[in-house]
């Protein structure tokens, strides 16, 4: 059986759990996480369905104004999909731009979820939510995560079917701009802060955009901006991610409960308090919670929870709903390139941060 219906079979069990514990009462606290999923459509859908519609017209000016230039150095234009999160138009921007499907899989499924999600939102939303006391933490784990992103995506463009030398120089772009963003926020977290700040203000411009265009065509079929996608095919795949978190978000529950033993045992050997090491897990559903609960978490933790989310963020939830319509053969490589990607940015965390004495680590 295929990776991704056995990963369907878990999603429907989790769902099925979710939504008889929801008609108990939420007695286990299953129906609680069931229920959190379907209202997460609408700020799913405010966030992403804009530039699902304007993804064609996207790919149309990128493939005029980028792709020669790419295409004239031997780069395949669908790598500049990886710039947005899979789940905010990076997945179509890829796939219409690639010259090569591997290479559309690659930046759509692999570098949007990684390298494209830190990029467009988890820096913007760490750096706006976080005080000044842990901005520090928050950028020595992003110089780890992204690190470890760099080490996990070059086996991945392998599992997606490339040859390694043609998957290493379509991803050289990609690695040399993490090593000028490392860089950057190392020396100047604060101009980062503005000029981050500014990409996700105009992301959402362009998705509220995107949105209304979209919400006039269907209503009118008056098509103010030709070439966009209707607005009923972007909310589609909306709702086939909020379909497949209404079962990830129950099983993620369960995980984090049934890795309470574990949990402790690492908190024994690594020193992280026990709202670090449950953030590690949340993160995994969703990294807003997860970026939240910072403030609350020993140093060791704060610089740990932030390498991880470059990778494994949002991978039992959104990326893993999106992937699963998307591009359902890549759910097998879209999990282990994360997961292996958090434990390593974790790892690496955990050695940069080993001068600190257990004193020094609470916050």
């Amino acid at each position: 059986m295929e990776i991704s219906r056995v990963v369907m079979w878990f999603m429907a069990l989790g769902a099925l759990l979710g939504g008889v514990d929801l008609l108990l009462g939420s007695r286990f606290g299953l129906g609680q996480r069931f229920e959190e999923a379907f209202r997460l459509l609408g700020p799913i859908g405010l966030s992403m369905a804009g530039i699902l519609c304007l993804s064609p017209v996207l790919a149309s000016f990128l493939d005029w104004c980028a792709a020669p230039l790419l295409s004239g150095i031997g780069l395949d234009p669908g790598i500049l999909g990886g710039m947005l999160a899979i789940d905010m138009g990076g997945y179509p921007l890829a796939k219409e731009l690639a010259a090569d499907p591997l290479i559309g899989k690659l930046s759509g499924i692999l570098i949007s979820s990684t390298f494209g999600c830190t990029l467009v939102f988890t820096i913007p939303l760490g750096l706006g939510i976080l005080g000044e006391e842990d901005r520090p933490w928050f950028i020595r784990g992003l110089l780890a995560g992204l690190g470890a992103m760099g080490a996990v995506l070059i086996p991945g463009a392998v599992l997606v079917g490339l040859p390694l030398g043609r998957g290493l120089y379509n991803l050289l772009p990609m690695l040399v701009l993490c090593g000028g963003l490392a860089l950057w926020m190392r020396k100047g977290a604060d101009r980062a802060l503005k000029c981050f700040r500014a990409l996700s203000a105009g992301i959402r411009v362009l998705s509220v955009l995107g949105l209304t265009l979209g919400a006039v065509e269907y209503m009118t079929g008056w098509q103010l901006l030709p070439g966009m996608k209707s607005l009923k095919e972007a909310m589609q795949v909306v709702c086939s991610i909020g379909i497949v978190m209404l079962g990830s978000m129950p099983l993620a529950e369960l995980l984090r409960r049934m890795m309470e033993r574990p949990l402790g045992w690492v908190q024994r050997k690594t020193g992280l308090n026990s709202e670090s090491t449950t953030a590690l897990l949340v993160g995994m559903v969703s990294i807003s919670p997860a970026l939240a609960a910072i403030p609350r978490m020993d140093r060791r933790g704060k610089v740990a929870v932030s390498a991880c989310m470059v990778c494994a963020g949002s991978c039992f939830a959104a990326h893993l709903g999106y992937t699963m319509e998307a591009e359902p053969e890549m759910v097998g490589v879209l999990l282990a390139v994360k997961l292996l990607g958090g434990v390593l940015a974790v790892c690496a965390a955990m050695a940069v941060t080993r001068d600190l004495k257990p004193a020094q680590a609470e916050s």
